[in-house]
């Protein structure tokens, strides 16, 4: 049997990973600035932190989900999404307390699971950034995280973004909608797709997000759940769109956008680009003011949104954006003969200490070949290091674009390479 990774993932390898690693880091200084801070679940929970939570009959628990039973006899599932077990934390750690700081404001990013056809910016192992905001029922805090996933996405490059938006209302709205749904689509049920005539018992507002062309035909004249917010719901999404026009954000009311899980309620949102013809959601989410509670906690309002790196990656790759990610080796040491090849390691180690990128040859190379791999690496600079420099302790340091170099001596390079780069023009 020939070894490979499982269908449905990748190997990032290292040109890319240089991305990811990038794309997180300024995921991290821009959440910094909202006063974020970084939380990390486990990769596994239980399932009834997902099932419960996420909706028994929404495609990600009918369908995606990788649960297993433990050697325990426990059910336990790979997370699909990110929301939930931050929740299950922030239960489980008391962190609602009187004297923890409200709202409570914390980030994640991290592999999640779902078993799907895997197909371009979406595999069975996808990894997402998200935030998730608790004890805030202001649509102030609404308005800040759409604000603050805007900023991200234009700071990052992302070109063309819509913000869509749209409101569930408050569950008594919600509850009132979902009837004159399911008595707007009972009488065409038998038109509808498999999936969706099970959704229509199950959960009808589900039917308003499918793709298919028979349900997109039959919910196209459907009631608008703008026609059945309560005063309290109309209030709220009066001023997040007041809000969002306060601060230069634009939008597009969008009644069919539901979001996929079933805990959220008040404000939904995507962000949705084109590329090569297809809309594509970079970034999502909502209000979910029940789901704190739902886990045992107190009262607690939610709200916050998830990213996909893959998909965010593929749309700044199709829209051309070039991620300014710095590869190249501040010096590179070739080496001649074995009588330099102990000097040549504690010089490395020694400019590595002073905080510079270094390399050196190991494999006792002609020079050609090591001035070679200093080209590929990129070097800013280059020292060549024979037994001749070892016994003088006096070395050339040369910028390997200019060709202008210096000399100086070992102990130098070893104790302030700094000065030397500068002398180079670095």
């Amino acid at each position: 049997m020939k070894l490979q990774k499982p269908k449905g993932t990748q190997d990032i390898l290292p040109a890319e990973s240089a991305k990811w690693q990038y794309v997180e880091g300024f995921a991290r200084e821009i959440f910094k600035r909202y006063n974020y801070a970084e939380v990390r679940t486990p990769i596994f929970e239980h399932y009834e932190v997902i099932s419960r939570s996420v909706g028994d009959t929404t495609d990600i628990v009918t369908k995606e989900m990788y649960d297993f039973y433990d050697k325990g006899d426990r059910h336990i599932t790979l997370r699909p999404e990110g929301t939930a077990p931050v929740v299950r934390s922030y239960v489980e750690n008391k962190l609602f307390a009187p004297e923890v700081q409200k709202p409570s404001k914390f980030y994640y990013m991290g592999p999640m699971f779902r078993y799907e056809r895997p197909q371009a910016g979406r595999l069975r192992q996808f990894h997402q950034i998200g935030v998730e905001c608790f004890g805030s029922r202001n649509p102030a805090t609404d308005v800040e995280t759409i604000a603050m996933a805007a900023h991200f996405l234009k700071a990052i490059g992302v070109q063309g973004v819509k913000l869509h938006l749209n409101t569930l209302g408050n569950p008594e709205s919600r509850a009132a909608y979902r009837q004159a749904l399911i008595d707007y689509l009972t009488p065409m049920k038998d038109s509808l797709s498999k999936d969706s005539q099970r959704r229509l018992e199950e959960n009808p507002l589900r039917v308003l997000d499918s793709k298919e062309k028979e349900d997109k035909a039959a919910v196209e004249n459907a009631p608008s759940i703008l026609d059945y917010l309560d005063e309290e719901s109309q209030a709220h999404f009066d001023a997040v769109r007041q809000m969002l026009k306060n601060l230069g954000v634009d939008y597009i009311i969008d009644t069919n956008m539901v979001r996929g899980l079933d805990y959220y309620n008040h404000t939904i949102f995507e962000f949705i680009t084109e590329i090569e013809g297809n809309e594509l959601t970079v970034c999502a989410g909502g209000r979910y003011d029940g789901l704190v509670a739902y886990f045992g906690g107190p009262e607690t309002a939610g709200f916050g949104f998830g990213l996909g790196v893959e998909r965010l990656l593929l749309v700044l790759e199709k829209q051309g954006v070039a991620l300014p990610i710095e590869n190249a080796l501040d010096v590179y040491i070739a080496v001649l003969g074995e009588g330099a090849n102990i000097k040549a390691l504690e010089l490395v180690q020694d400019i590595r200490q002073q905080g510079f990128k270094a390399e050196r040859d190991y494999l006792n190379r002609k020079l050609k070949a090591q001035f070679k791999s200093a080209d590929v690496f990129g070097a800013k600079t280059l020292i060549t290091l024979g037994e001749s420099e070892v016994e003088s302790g006096q070395v050339k340091v040369k910028n390997n674009q200019t060709r202008e170099e210096v000399e100086v001596s070992l102990d130098t390079i070893g104790q302030n390479f700094k000065e030397v780069f500068e002398k180079l023009g670095f």
